[in-house]
């Protein structure tokens, strides 16, 4: 019988995203599932122009909005995150780092950046560590065994900050060339290298229901 053919999945999403922790289960099951391959996207969304602040206000609408998303997704944010992320005297509001320690992931070790995503989103929202901050993404990386990625997110060279904005205009790219706006989204890759933009509520419905359109979305 001939091998299950590789369906390419392209994650468009950002690290300080709570949306994009929600969907963290289902991109764990398409990872899982035979013959498909998740690239992951960072999109820089709230990094350089894009981060600000965390000032009361802002961490008020964000309590706000990741108290939805736990109603509607079962994923947690606990109060250790209200207390020292939301509530942290100072802090940012800055997925550049973060970005950054993706892509270094990405090139010293590229099949666990996933997994370096998750530990990073669990870090923040449910050990209420924060991610912002290059010492807590070097500690995360080296409790997963990405001791070289650990060394880059903590002093990132020009080449890694060079990758990095490469890698985040290419996702932004996308993003335009689908007509989407805004993460999480889900692009596949069809017949003939045409884009298929399934959107961010695919990966809040059925497990199968998704497996279901990333292969219909592949064959057309």
């Amino acid at each position: 019988m001939p091998s299950t053919q590789t369906v390419t999945v392209t994650y468009l999403f950002d690290p300080l995203c709570g949306w994009c922790y929600a969907a963290a289960p289902a991109l764990q099951h398409l990872q899982g599932v035979e013959g498909m391959d998740v690239a992951l996207a960072p999109t820089g969304l709230f990094a350089g122009a894009g981060a600000r602040p965390m000032d009361a206000q802002f961490a008020t609408y964000a309590w706000a909005n990741d108290q939805r998303i736990q109603q509607l997704t079962g994923q947690p944010f606990t109060q250790a995150y209200r207390d020292h992320i939301l509530g942290a005297e100072g802090g940012r509001f800055d997925s550049g780092p973060a970005t950054l320690a993706l892509t270094a992931v990405a090139q010293t070790a590229p099949e666990r950046e996933l997994d370096a995503l998750h530990a990073l989103q669990h870090a923040r929202y449910v050990e209420g560590r924060d991610n912002a901050d290059p010492a807590v993404i070097a500690e995360v990386l080296r409790a997963l065994g990405l001791p070289e990625a650990a060394a880059l997110a903590l002093a990132p060279d020009t080449a890694l900050r060079r990758a990095t904005a490469e890698r985040t205009a290419t996702a932004q790219a996308t993003l335009r060339a689908v007509g989407a706006r805004g993460v999480p989204q889900l692009v596949v890759t069809g017949q003939g290298g045409a884009l298929r933009l399934l959107g961010g509520d695919a990966l809040l419905g059925p497990r199968e229901q998704l497996v279901a359109l990333v292969r219909a979305a592949a064959a057309a």
